[in-house]
């Protein structure tokens, strides 16, 4: 059997608010504790912070790192696992809860299916009575993919069930809340794109992994428990808008990119408005102060290249399966919902069938 490594990072107060409950419940899978090793990167660490760590949750192999970078973070925590000899790595979120099976049915998807190169949990939002256990509520069965580069969950606020297909594809990309990596996958993508820093980190692996021909599966009998707090992704506003950017300017050939720039430049207009009336414009002026600057375009154009050079799939293949509406669950935006969506989705369906590359 294949050693697992699990990696959760660490910022500032998070190990405190929630590391407990998180620590109880991988403590308590049901898979052989000899197989598996909890690496906990402590992002931004301090000696204080260290320390707590350390003694809340001694058996985990704790790791400190300065800059605060989670892609940077996961990276570190995957080569760590490698030295140890693990091929299998789990990425996930530390304000969460696992299944007792969670570990091995993640294993076990993986195990069946040798064409997916990432499995994610099912993951439901954190009861909060009582009664909300008795019926928990899906968080994302695998986020879904806007062409124009936002990743979205999909099922949310939804009652769970079971029943249906026994490892459903993700046809957009896997949560990093709580998902399963082959080392091989790893080798060929190059690991997490630190550029990112945070947010979109997942999506971007996800797409790179579509495109060099691998399978990103849901396991619906590996399940956690998400503490999710929208408002807490909202902070990071710029990291959200320059990575989706990145994305698009990585990803897309020249020639879908130009036909995507009708509505790439309405989507910004919009998006410049909106960050006026809701008070974030200077974030969007950082996100055009980054676009810029030259050095940026020159990692972006070694992003292509790395691309270009092992992908399997043209940007019909995969983009075939992006949506065309956006729908964020979490907010209701008349405006989107009444002009922005009809006519994006409008000019998806136009321009859909023409990406040959």
């Amino acid at each position: 059997m294949k050693k697992i490594a699990i990696i959760l990072v660490n910022y500032q107060d998070y190990a405190k608010r929630f590391l407990a409950e998180c620590r109880d419940s991988l403590r308590a899978q049901n898979y052989p504790k000899e197989l598996f090793r909890v690496y906990i990167i402590d992002n931004a660490s301090s000696e204080e912070s260290f320390n707590y760590l350390k003694n809340v949750y001694p058996e985990a192999h704790i790791i400190a790192r300065a800059d605060g970078n989670y892609a940077a973070a996961n990276n570190t925590g995957i080569e760590q696992g490698t030295e140890d000899g693990c091929e299998y790595f789990v990425i996930a979120n530390m304000d969460t809860k696992f299944d007792a099976d969670w570990l091995g049915e993640l294993v076990l998807a993986a195990e069946n299916n040798p064409l997916a190169g990432i499995v994610q949990s099912k993951i439901l939002l954190y009861p909060k009575t009582e009664e909300e256990w008795k019926r928990p509520k899906i968080n994302t069965l695998g986020n879904s993919v806007h062409y124009l580069g936002f990743g979205m969950t999909t099922h949310y606020g939804e009652e769970d069930k079971e029943g249906g297909e026994e490892y459903p594809e993700i046809k957009g990309y896997a949560s990093g809340c709580s998902l399963l990596v082959k080392k091989e996958v790893l080798d060929k993508i190059n690991g997490y794109n630190e550029e990112y820093y945070m947010y979109h980190d997942d999506l971007e692996m996800g797409w790179k992994a579509r495109l060099f021909g691998y399978k990103i599966i849901l396991a619906p009998k590996s399940i956690v428990y998400h503490k999710y707090e929208f408002e807490r992704s909202v902070r990071m506003l710029y990291y959200m808008e320059r990575n989706r950017y990145i994305a698009v300017f990585s990803f897309y050939s020249l020639n879908t990119i130009v036909m995507l720039l009708p509505a790439l430049i309405l989507m910004d207009l919009g998006m410049l408005a909106y960050s006026i009336f809701k008070g974030w414009f200077k974030t969007k002026l950082d996100v055009y102060s980054y676009f810029i600057q030259p050095e940026n375009w020159t990692k972006i154009s070694l992003f292509r290249q790395e691309i270009k050079k092992n992908r399997t799939k043209s940007d019909q293949e995969v983009a075939n399966d992006f949506t065309g509406e956006l729908l964020f669950q979490e907010i209701s935006n008349p405006v989107l919902k009444c002009i922005g969506n009809p006519v994006l989705n409008y000019y998806w369906k136009i321009i859909k069938p023409l990406i040959k590359w």
